[in-house]
């Protein structure tokens, strides 16, 4: 199957959740046994659970996989006001809690590679293990808000009252192929424009939590075994041995071939693998 082609029939094994959190109601997906590892997935800024279907199915039963909508993303509810990465991560130990998952792993891409590793560092006592996919890191909270500027200036559009408009695959090609995968389909871009709709006007709620939050010293607080998986194309991937430096209990590194960014959709299969293969050890 390649990526962006999910059946009917494989979606059938994903369950949906609405779960009530101190941030209103969450939504999420599932899929798996209820006696293999968990595993919560955070997704990219301005992206959903939608994006993690095929990397959910890849993990396939032998995982309990949850992927969760941040507040104001998806299908769960708005907030109205900005949020930190805390709270993102709060908001994964409360789905996690409604769904009664007392031990779990934690997995997220760009800045869902920020909030698993808070996750990591605020409910040490439930997280077990992180993985890191695309993992951003910045010299300070300046330079955060400098590299993500155009993309408030462009790069994402919106009409003339500041409502999200919808990108096509030729414009993300053109004008803004760092932020998508190598070989990006429709079914990607529509499930991005999609997001983009949901999340409305709060779509800078999660980007403007990265720039608060500092990556490098979340790295160097986290305690728990981790796996970083960088795309071989990925902004960051030339600073590979500051993450080693930084990450105390680091378990492995890897540099996906051929991956840049939405790597958990575009190889699914090999991040699965690997996953799996962390989670067993």
């Amino acid at each position: 199957m390649m990526p962006g082609e999910e059946t009917t029939q494989n979606m059938a094994d994903i369950t949906r959740h609405l779960i009530d959190t101190r941030f209103g109601q969450v939504h999420c997906r599932t899929m798996g046994r209820s006696d293999a590892p968990a595993l919560a997935i955070a997704h990219i800024n301005q992206q959903s659970s939608a994006l993690q279907i095929e990397l959910m199915q890849a993990l396939g039963a032998g995982v309990r996989s949850v992927a969760i909508d941040y507040p104001s993303h998806g299908m769960s509810d708005p907030i109205d006001f900005q949020p930190g990465i805390q709270d993102y991560a709060d908001c994964v130990q409360d789905v996690m809690n409604g769904l009664g998952i007392a031990r779990y792993s934690t997995l997220g891409e760009a800045t869902g590679a920020a909030v698993a590793l808070e996750t990591g560092i605020r409910h040490t006592a439930h997280v077990e293990r992180v993985v890191l996919l695309n993992c951003p890191i910045y010299r300070d909270r300046k330079q955060a808000h400098d590299v993500h500027a155009p993309l408030k200036s462009g790069l994402r559009p919106a009409d003339a009252s500041g409502f999200p408009v919808t990108r096509t695959l030729e414009f993300m090609l053109e004008h803004d192929p760092s932020h998508s995968p190598f070989a990006p389909t429709q079914s990607w871009m529509d499930r991005v424009n999609r997001a983009q709709i949901e999340v409305g006007r709060n779509r800078w709620q999660a980007l403007d939590a990265l720039n608060a939050y500092d990556v490098g010293s979340g790295l160097e607080r986290l305690d728990k075994d981790t796996l970083l998986l960088m795309g071989e194309h990925f902004h960051y991937t030339s600073r590979l041995e500051e993450y080693r430096a930084r990450l105390r209990r680091l378990e492995s590194a890897r540099i996906i071939a051929g991956a840049r960014f939405g790597m958990a959709w575009e190889k699914a299969d090999e991040v699965a693998d690997a996953v799996r293969a962390f989670l067993r050890a």
